[in-house]
């Protein structure tokens, strides 16, 4: 879906977010996207971990 967005269309979805929101709320949206992501890949490797877990311990 997003293979195709280029320069001008990130620029475009950059001018459209900061009239939407205003310059006031960008950081606090950054910190909010930025603490998802952050989240979202500590999730990530601990499901990764226990499936390796898994796959590696013997079967009794």
């Amino acid at each position: 879906m997003l293979q195709n967005v280029g320069f001008p269309g990130l620029m475009m979805i950059l001018v459209v977010v900061l009239i939407i929101f205003g310059p006031s709320k960008l950081p606090e949206l950054g910190r909010a996207v930025g603490r998802t992501l952050h989240e979202f890949k500590s999730s990530a490797k601990e499901l990764v971990s226990d499936t390796k877990e898994e796959i590696t311990e013997p079967k009794s």
